[in-house]
């Protein structure tokens, strides 16, 4: 089951965070919250310290994109079609018709962000895969 990323869902969770959450957004870090939050950026992530801090280790430490040409050590699970669309703040958002790795937004989606384990999730019609690690592993400060 997927969670809705907000910060009520990070309430009581103990987590290591890595030094590099205490820098400055990217304008791509920006450009990617903006773009799910749309006209409540400032009210839901921007004036809350915590949960800016949980998506910068999240979009920093806990994504992972990666390609596998090698269907041997391809790993099984979910295609991003499977997932849907994190469009509770921007009814505008769209699915990614071709992937970019540089365009691409993972926050659009209902992905695992908050599960104890590791998931894994294939991206349609690519050898490309998101990897989202559980916030519970510590990660090296």
């Amino acid at each position: 089951m997927a969670i809705s990323l907000n910060s009520q869902n990070l309430k009581n969770i103990n987590i290591n965070y890595p030094d590099n959450v205490y820098e400055v957004l990217t304008e791509k870090e920006k450009t990617m919250i903006e773009e799910v939050y749309h006209l409540k950026t400032n009210e839901i992530v921007y004036k809350d310290a915590s949960f800016l801090k949980d998506l910068k280790h999240l979009l920093r430490n806990r994504i992972t994109i990666y390609k596998d040409d090698n269907p041997k050590t391809q790993k099984n699970g979910k295609t991003l079609s499977e997932v849907p669309l994190f469009d509770t703040y921007n009814k505008d958002l769209k699915r990614d018709t071709n992937f970019d790795i540089n365009t691409f937004n993972p926050l659009k989606y209902k992905l695992d962000f908050f599960a104890n384990g590791t998931y894994v999730y294939r991206i349609d019609n690519t050898n490309y895969f998101i990897q989202i690690t559980s916030q519970y592993r510590n990660f090296k400060r």
